[in-house]
Order: C-alpha cells, then sequence, then structure tokens
C-alpha cells in the first residue's frame, strides 16, 4: 500500500492508497485518511509511533503493508524527522516533491525551486481529474490560488492569507472581539458581533475566491475551479465559482508523482 503525507504548517493529511487500485478519482483506492496537527518538535521515533498507530485503526502495520512512502512537506524540520522515521523503520526510499522528482509538469515560474511542494501536488492532481485550464484553491495556512494551463503547465498564482490566520490576528488586536465558531451565519448582514465576524469571514473569504477567480478567468479565457483544504466544506458552499471540491487533491497529486518516480 501507498501511504501519501502532505504537511502543511498547522495541519498534516495522511492517506493510505490500495496498490494498483484506480486513479479515476482523487477517492479511488482510498482505504483511509487522518488529519493531525503538525508537530515541528515531533521526532522520528515519535512519527513512528503515531503512524504505526493510525494504521492500526486501519488494520495495517507500518513494516508489513506499506510498499511506498510518497510526501509534500512545507516544514523542513517535519520532512527532516518523516526521511528519518522512513529510513530506520522501512527498507525503500520515500518519493519526495523536491527539485529533480519527476512530476510530469512543467513548472513555469521565475524560479521553480520556490514553488510549494503542496501546490505542486495540488496542480498535478487537478489537471489529471479536469484538464486545463484550471484554477486550484487551497484553503490551508494561506489561501493558495494555482493556476495550471491548457496544456498541463504551472502557470503560477497567488497567495493570500489564510482564514485562521486572518481571524487570529484581528482577534489578537482587537480587545473587544472574542472568536467564533466558523460557520455561515443566518445572514449576511450581522445581528451582533459574533455573526457581524462570521459573515465578514464567510461571506468575505468567498468573496475573495470569487474576485480571483474572474481576474484569472479574464487572463485565461475561462476555466475551471476546483478547491479543496481544510476549510474548504466552509467556504465552497457560498462561493459562486468553485466547480468542484476535491478534500483529497494532495494526496491524489502524491499518489502520482509516486507512480512517475517508483
Amino acid at each position: 500500500m501507498l501511504l501519501t503525507i502532505d504537511v502543511g504548517n498547522t495541519q498534516t493529511v495522511l492517506g493510505l492508497y490500495e496498490d494498483g487500485a484506480s486513479r479515476s478519482s482523487a477517492e479511488a483506492g482510498l482505504v483511509d485518511h487522518w488529519r493531525i496537527g503538525t508537530d515541528h518538535e515531533r521526532t522520528s521515533d515519535e512519527h513512528a509511533v503515531l503512524v504505526r498507530s493510525l494504521l492500526r485503526q486501519s488494520g495495517h502495520g507500518l513494516e508489513s503493508a506499506v510498499t511506498g512512502v510518497a510526501i509534500c512537506a512545507g516544514v523542513p524540520r517535519v520532512l527532516a524527522s518523516l526521511r528519518q522515521m522512513i529510513d530506520r523503520y522501512v527498507d525503500f526510499e520515500a518519493v519526495v516533491i523536491e527539485p529533480g522528482v519527476k512530476t510530469g509538469m512543467p513548472i513555469l515560474y521565475d524560479n521553480p525551486r520556490e514553488v510549494g511542494a503542496d501546490r505542486i501536488a495540488n496542480a498535478v492532481g487537478a489537471y489529471d481529474l479536469y484538464g486545463g485550464p484550471t484554477v486550484v484553491v487551497d484553503f490551508g495556512t494561506g489561501n493558495n490560488f494555482d493556476v495550471i494551463s491548457e496544456n498541463g503547465e504551472f502557470l503560477g498564482g497567488a497567495i493570500a492569507p489564510g482564514i485562521e490566520v486572518s481571524l487570529d490576528a484581528l482577534f489578537g488586536r482587537a480587545a473587544a472581539l472574542g472568536s467564533v465558531e466558523l460557520v455561515e451565519p443566518p445572514s449576511v448582514i450581522g445581528k451582533s458581533t459574533v455573526a457581524s465576524l462570521q459573515s465578514g469571514a464567510v461571506y468575505g473569504f468567498a468573496a475573495q475566491v470569487d474576485g480571483m477567480v474572474e481576474r484569472f478567468r479574464a487572463e485565461l479565457g475561462g476555466c475551471t475551479v476546483v478547491a479543496t483544504g481544510g476549510l474548504v466544506d466552509v467556504i465552497a458552499p457560498v462561493s459562486s465559482t468553485i466547480q468542484h471540491v476535491e478534500p483529497f487533491l494532495t494526496l491524489h497529486g502524491l499518489r502520482l508523482v509516486h507512480e512517475l518516480n517508483r
């Protein structure tokens, strides 16, 4: 089985795929998946204990069931810990999205090394599922917009502060405001401080997405819009431009890159 690991600044998502499973969708062949907090201090042995525990929930073992690992990581320290875990506990090398690894996608960035590994995985997965031109919106620590051309090239995109980061900054600087549950309020016009905060967060970020997508469409002449990330279920229902929601898009991209490099 293939273990895919997407290490973000705030959360890490793991997925376990069956060997040889159909890749007709991001969920095809996905046996199980987990979302955990990213801990920069976690050691390789602690990672092994955690991964073993998660796999055991699905009736599998790290050494006995996992035949391949694919990783994308935006946190170098955690990536180093995961490499050490794999070196010690399994007898194969992980496929890590980094310079020198085949992705099947030309990166038309001024400096391709600057592109985050998760952005590449998302772009590879989205183009496989929907072709191009396509815009991927990833709701994470930052809101990433990744643009793929009709010919399957990574063109670039945009990066904005993420929803939770923005709210944390607001709560930290406004003494009269407290944290709120991030859900859609009863109406756009908030009738209380809580509802007003929820409206600004949910509808405000949906408006950001819709506005950015329209600008991308003006340059591309049309595009498919795919959304992913931890908060996608909050924003996608109130967005007018998001067409497809793919919670496991990054894992699917990792699976495709692993196939190219194994």
